[in-house]
């Protein structure tokens, strides 16, 4: 990326309130090209897990915020699990150092789980992706990720990631219904997400959807405008690129997962100039988010990530 560049990112800092890929690319000198034009390079972001990884003391998500302009990157997602309070001092002063820094958030990346047979488990994770829906309006984040859940029938996260998101219902349960309650579950955060305009992104992640085609099976079930997909390159259980191929005709927003140092759980050698070509050629426009999940610290390992996904996608 070229200071001019860096330099015009500075000067469109109010993006940080524009919707899912509404904004061309950024050149010194240049217009940025209408919605849709031709050719459109994506824009790349940086998840502040990228930076923690639950093992840790919280990575200040100010500071990723200001790495990551340092960096040149076009904006940050932000975990909200990272987030030290959800006070209006606190998330003001996160809008206010992104559009001093000249990024945006395009996305609020939450935890929920709606696979659970208990009817009032799942109206708790219903409140509180409605309650999400209304800190990303807070944040002026378009969308949040979200996840379908799991049986929790594997206790152990790290032992689940042994089995690569296999999962066995509950014993009197089937995948049928668990189809449902996400179904159900999803359906009633509609109206919610329409009213503060903002998109329910719904990921591959581990669970029901380790299976592109489960991914799909909601996602078509719900249709609804306010219901996109969020394409995880490193969640596939078997062939990434058979997954991504399935997936990328649907996606709106990408994670990238890289895996310098080894990963945390497990390490993929993704090629992504095959990747950014399979989602050229599905006509993705939208934003790719980092997700640096190796062991190196993210000092070394999300620049060297950063000029991998340049590389692919510029």
């Amino acid at each position: 990326m070229t200071v001019s560049r860096r330099q015009t990112l500075k000067m469109g800092a109010a993006a940080a309130l524009a919707p899912l890929g509404a904004l061309g690319a950024r050149t010194s000198g240049e217009a940025a090209p209408a919605p849709g034009a031709a050719g459109k390079p994506v824009r790349l972001a940086v998840s502040t897990y990228s930076y923690w990884h639950f093992k840790t003391e919280k990575y200040p998500i100010a500071k990723v915020i200001e790495e990551a302009a340092a960096l040149g990157f076009d904006g940050v997602e932000i975990l909200h699990r990272q987030m030290e309070s959800e006070t209006p001092e606190y998330v003001n002063g996160l809008k206010r150092a992104a559009f001093r820094n000249g990024v945006s958030f395009p996305m609020l990346s939450i935890h929920q789980d709606f696979v659970s047979p208990d009817a009032a488990e799942r109206e708790k994770d219903i409140a509180h992706t409605k309650h999400c829906i209304e800190l990303a309006a807070r944040l002026g984040a378009p969308a949040i990720r979200l996840n379908s859940g799991r049986w929790n029938t594997i206790k152990s996260f790290d032992d689940l990631m042994k089995v690569k998101g296999e999962e066995p219902p509950i014993a009197g349960h089937t995948e049928d219904q668990a189809f449902d309650w996400v179904k159900q579950s999803i359906e009633a955060c509609l109206p919610a997400a329409e009213k503060a305009g903002v998109l329910l992104a719904l990921e591959n992640h581990w669970g029901l959807t380790t299976k592109p085609e489960n991914l799909l099976r909601i996602y078509k079930a719900v249709n609804s405008p306010w219901l996109v997909i969020n394409m995880d390159t490193g969640n596939f259980a078997t062939d990434p690129y058979a997954g991504i191929e399935m997936l990328a005709p649907h996606a709106s927003i990408v994670q990238a997962k890289t895996y310098y140092g080894g990963g945390e759980w497990y390490t993929l050698d993704l090629d992504y100039p095959r990747i950014a070509g399979i989602l050229k050629k599905a006509g993705f426009q939208g934003w790719v988010s980092l997700e640096m999940e190796g062991k190196e610290t993210p000092q070394t390992a999300v620049p060297k990530s950063l000029e991998v996904l340049r590389k692919a996608f510029l």
